[in-house]
């Protein structure tokens, strides 16, 4: 499986980007894919995530309301939504997919496929 994330940048608070995820080599079945976050000095954080291509969505509480997770199938694509920026949402997203059968979206643990990450900077 392959990640390529993009879609970050810079922004000021309040404001607004979309995250993207290209995977290839990856079927959705009873797996989870999704996002998860590291700032400096920090530990990374679960963000949001989908189960079994989206039949179920989770998010984490600091990003619930803000936040949207989504997938196009059809494009293999993987999206973050991030709406109402906050300087403390400033961190490196991350994609990752989780092995077949994962149900604990949230564990890191559970993730064998990694994509190198966009930063999002938020002032």
């Amino acid at each position: 499986v392959q990640l390529v994330e993009s879609g970050g940048g810079s922004v000021q608070a309040g404001g607004s980007l979309r995250l993207s995820c290209a995977a290839s080599g990856y079927t959705y079945d009873r797996r989870c894919m999704g996002w998860f976050r590291q700032a400096p000095g920090k530990e990374r954080e679960g963000v949001a995530f989908t189960y079994n291509g989206g039949s179920r969505t989770y998010y984490g509480d600091s990003v619930k309301g803000r936040f949207t997770i989504s997938q196009d199938i059809a494009k293999n694509t993987l999206y973050l939504q991030m709406d109402s920026l906050k300087p403390e949402d400033t961190a490196m997203y991350i994609c990752a997919a989780s092995r077949i059968g994962t149900i604990a979206c949230f564990s890191q643990y559970e993730y064998n496929s990694w994509g190198q990450g966009t930063q999002v900077t938020v002032s």
